[in-house]
């Protein structure tokens, strides 16, 4: 029972939530950036280079039969448009995120109470010397 306790406090500490939130927006967005290079980007790029599908691109080693032992670079063509375009939108978002904390490093904190009152006491003593 003891490490059923351990596990509930430590799946309700904030970055276990945060860490399954990351990882189910990521997942959803790695799906829209597969659509969009494989239904939007890669399309045109076949018709520019004579109407090929890019998952049918392969270097064939070996016929044997209905199989055949081949290198599949088009499928690596195009997993790797994929993996730029998630690198660089990550990168964007990583950008954005950083100039927001700067901005808010910028904007100076209000002091606390502990910090009022001894700025008054330094004052106070400073005006009496």
């Amino acid at each position: 029972m003891k490490i059923i306790k351990e596990f509930k406090e430590f799946a309700n500490q904030g970055n276990v939530v945060d860490l399954a939130v990351g990882v189910i927006i990521g997942a959803a967005f790695g799906k829209i950036i597969t659509s969009f290079v494989e239904d939007l980007l890669m399309p045109p790029i076949a018709l520019l280079i004579g109407d090929v599908d890019f998952k049918t691109l392969k270097i064939v080693l070996k016929e044997a039969g209905e199989k055949s032992i081949s290198i599949n670079y088009g499928n690596f063509i195009q997993v790797s448009f994929q993996f730029l375009i998630i690198a660089f939108a990550i990168m964007m978002v990583i950008k954005l995120a950083n100039r927001f904390k700067k901005e808010e490093a910028a904007i100076p904190a209000e002091p606390t109470l502990s910090e009022k009152l001894l700025t008054e006491i330094r004052d106070s003593l400073k005006s009496r010397g």
